[in-house]
């Protein structure tokens, strides 16, 4: 005798109270998985099923919870519109610690689970409502274990600075699970000791945070964004116990940072903009340059021509600015002033400014040591490639391409693999042309794109 399946009576309802169609309810899922790097073929009538009482395969279950809280502004769980079998990696707001440990021994234990949580709008809000008092006097509250001082914290540092230089060089698959597993069993744990004072309590909870960050900036790079975004959370909750001013705007900037690369612009202005204030008064002129040049390209984005040229501007006055030592979470970025560059030609490419984006382009290669920071290479090189065909240059971008291509061997980045394969609809063309090199290089980004 065939099962009866139940009607999802919570999914239903709130569809309904969305006002969405089931067809734009299939849409907005669409939506946010290519956001997550999945090409769905989502209908109405597969909305129409689930509702029927069917359950949604793989991640889309998390994707229509992502969908429906964007929708109705505020988060809806996989549990509320009855969906089962939906685990979900969260960030434990109140205790930041446990979150760090919990987060790097998911991506042990548990990889594809964390490697599949879905990257969410309101976790690009939460800074702007986030409690740290409360969060701080809890920790300190907290019973402490043993003793913490400079050595300890110096380790953390260096460990950071290792795996950031090799991330540059051979991109985010290259050592994760180590970060993850020196987060989980070392860095974190070491939070809950006795400090001497209130200024190396600052100093580890700050370590912590750009190991924290690291990990979250490697998932990044993988094409992991629930993941990463997950990670940028609890960054920023440490970073708030140890500089609430600099370093926890430096983590909203992050946060912005991924939602724009996403072109996920909601509460990006609003959040950069509370960044800048934190900022003010606390940090050097390069780090204040970087808050200013994202700004810029939140608002380029949402085609706010005016008020994103005085961010430009803001950010190359904040650059001539020599009047602090820039610290070391900022630094770790590389050169400001490539950083600068390089995201001035994206904001100049949402303006339509395509030639001003090839200058910017230019400039940021001459800023960036090539071996240093190959990865940046590959993809200013393919960014480059973009600006020339938009302009109808296509033998010169077929050589910025293939300049890119020539940089990948031994590189585990989904952003640069990404890069590769969004060229080959126009290599198709040049092809067909006649244009030099397109047919063997498009040969060789479809091998780096399988």
């Amino acid at each position: 005798m065939a099962t009866t399946r139940q009607a999802n009576v919570q999914l239903r309802d709130t569809i309904a109270s969305t006002g969405w169609t089931y067809d734009a309810v299939a849409r907005a899922v669409r939506r946010v998985a290519a956001e997550n790097g999945e090409l769905l073929r989502t209908n109405k009538s597969a909305v129409a099923h689930w509702v029927e009482g069917s359950q949604p395969s793989g991640r889309t279950g998390q994707y229509l919870a992502e969908a429906l809280s964007r929708r109705v502004g505020r988060t809806v769980t996989a549990s509320e519109i009855g969906l089962r079998g939906s685990e979900e990696i969260s960030v434990a707001d109140e205790d930041p610690v446990v979150a760090a440990s919990e987060l790097g021994r998911a991506d042990l234990d548990r990889r594809q689970l964390l490697a599949v949580a879905a990257f969410t709008a309101a976790g690009v809000a939460m800074p702007l409502s986030y409690d740290q008092d409360a969060v701080g006097r809890m920790m300190r509250a907290r019973k402490s274990l043993g003793a913490v001082g400079e050595p300890e914290i110096e380790v953390v540092r260096n460990v950071t600075a290792v795996f950031t230089a090799a991330d540059e060089m051979l991109g985010g698959g290259h050592g994760l699970s180590t970060v993850a597993a020196y987060l989980a069993d070392t860095a974190a744990p070491m939070l809950r000791g006795r400090f001497q004072s209130d200024d190396v309590r600052c100093q580890a909870f700050g370590a912590v945070a750009e190991l924290a960050y690291l990990a979250g900036w490697k998932h990044h790079d993988l094409g992991h964004e629930g993941a990463a975004q997950r990670y940028y959370l609890v960054g920023f909750q440490l970073a708030c116990e140890a500089d609430p001013h600099g370093h926890a705007a430096w983590m909203m900037r992050a946060l912005a940072h991924q939602a724009l690369s996403l072109k996920q612009p909601r509460h990006c202005a609003d959040l950069i903009g509370l960044a800048l204030k934190r900022g003010l008064g606390h940090l050097d002129g390069q780090t204040m340059a970087l808050l200013h040049i994202t700004q810029a390209r939140a608002l380029a984005f949402l085609r706010d021509g005016a008020p994103a040229a005085r961010a430009l501007l803001a950010a190359e006055a904040a650059l001539t600015r020599l009047d602090a030592p820039q610290p070391g979470f900022s630094a770790a970025a590389g050169p400001a002033a490539g950083t600068i560059a390089s995201h001035t030609a994206r904001a100049l490419t949402d303006l339509g400014d395509h030639g001003g984006t090839e200058r910017q382009h230019r400039a940021a290669l001459k800023a960036w040591d090539p071996v240093k920071y190959k990865r940046v290479h590959v993809l200013t090189f393919a960014d480059l490639g973009d600006s020339l065909a938009t302009q109808g240059r296509a033998d010169e971008a077929v050589g910025a391409w293939t300049s890119s291509l020539d940089l990948t061997d031994g590189m585990v980045s989904d952003r640069t693999r990404k890069a590769m394969s969004s060229i080959r609809p126009t290599l198709a063309v040049y092809r067909k042309r006649g244009v030099p090199g397109a047919a063997d290089l498009d040969r060789r980004a479809a091998a780096m794109s399988r």
